[in-house]
């Protein structure tokens, strides 16, 4: 069911064991900024899901506090049905964690990593031994055990991060941002490890800012500035809270066609994509030949024209702008005439 505004949830109660992850009212303030404000989250066991939002909308602070890292300011929550306010070091113990960074020992072999994690999460010593080869076999590692990490290429670090952190056998990891700056190719195949361990039963939380990656999501949420502004499977999302059309079209100019519709009060976001240029509407009325209309009347040519459906990235962008202009109007209100 997807959620907008400031989602309103019960207190938690046993019903919310069903959850891997469950919170009500999840606030961390440091000083006066209120960096994760009375979040609501809900991660049913075994799904991929995905945390997006620009940066500073605080993710990776939700994401300390789920992992028992930090202490809330306010509200409740549990992880595996513990209570992160009573037994945040249970928490760290049950659960597997990716950082943004690579948090692994440069002068230790892959073989080492995955046998100083399995000791950390006190793996028992006779499983150890299979532990590390199923680990190697599933990031594909198999090649690389006496290879030193710091000698590896970026994309097989990240696996190896992966693995280390799912070394114990944990029934849900958090992975934050793990593909920044791992190419294309990297990444890929991270991912189709991530969705076979969630098709497996894993519950993976994983905050990301690639839009093609959010789309291998089973449900999305999207915060901002504390906030959980949305929330839902991509295909609710698009279809229950993006009504307005998403047109693609290919001018003779683009450059001209993109600074054109940027001056329209009818489009809320333009994108040029080398000669196409794709753009969120601001009505759900919008049609296609009254783009078309728009540009003949400024002089620009279109060659072709089509309304599209809206991925992801077209959903964030048209979220951070709506979330951006109600706060605008709200400061103004707060300031009353003399403000306007």
């Amino acid at each position: 069911m997807v959620e907008g505004g400031r989602p309103a949830a019960p207190a938690l109660t046993d019903a919310d064991d069903q959850y891997a992850v469950v919170t009500h009212g999840l606030t961390k303030r440091f000083g006066r900024i209120v960096a994760v404000d009375r979040l609501d989250l809900r991660v049913r066991r075994g799904e991929l899901y995905g945390f997006l939002g620009p940066n500073g909308a605080g993710k990776s602070t939700t994401l300390r506090m789920l992992c028992g890292i930090l202490e809330p300011t306010e509200g409740e929550g549990r992880v595996l049905g513990i209570d992160l306010r009573r037994d945040p070091e249970r928490v760290k113990s049950a659960i597997g964690y990716m950082s943004q960074r690579f948090s692994l020992y440069d002068d230790l072999t892959v073989e080492e990593n995955l046998m100083f994690y399995a000791r950390v999460y006190m793996v028992p010593r006779a499983d150890r031994a299979a532990r590390i080869q199923q680990m190697l076999r599933l990031g594909d590692l198999g090649g690389y055990p006496r290879q030193l990490a710091g000698q590896l290429s970026g994309g097989y670090r990240q696996r190896l991060a992966l693995t280390c952190a799912l070394v114990h056998g944990p029934r849900l990891v958090f992975l934050d941002e793990p593909t920044a700056g791992v190419d294309p190719v990297s990444r890929r195949t991270f991912w189709a490890v991530v969705r076979r361990l969630a098709d497996e039963g894993t519950t993976i939380l994983v905050t990301t800012h690639y839009m093609d990656e959010a789309e291998l999501c089973d449900t999305l949420g999207f915060i901002y500035q504390g906030r959980l502004i949305a929330h839902g499977s991509p295909a609710e999302i698009k279809a229950e809270t993006f009504a307005r059309p998403v047109i693609e079209l290919q001018p003779v100019d683009a450059r001209a066609a993109a600074d054109a519709l940027a001056e329209w009060d009818a489009v809320e976001e333009v994108v040029r994509a080398g000669a196409r240029v794709r753009l969120i509407a601001a009505r759900s009325d919008l049609q296609v030949g009254a783009v078309r209309d728009y540009l003949a009347a400024r002089g620009v040519r279109v060659e072709w024209a089509n309304e599209v459906e809206p991925n992801v990235e077209d959903l964030f962008v048209s979220f951070v702008d709506r979330e951006r202009k109600a706060r605008v109007r709200e400061q103004l209100r707060a300031l009353g005439p003399a403000g306007r």
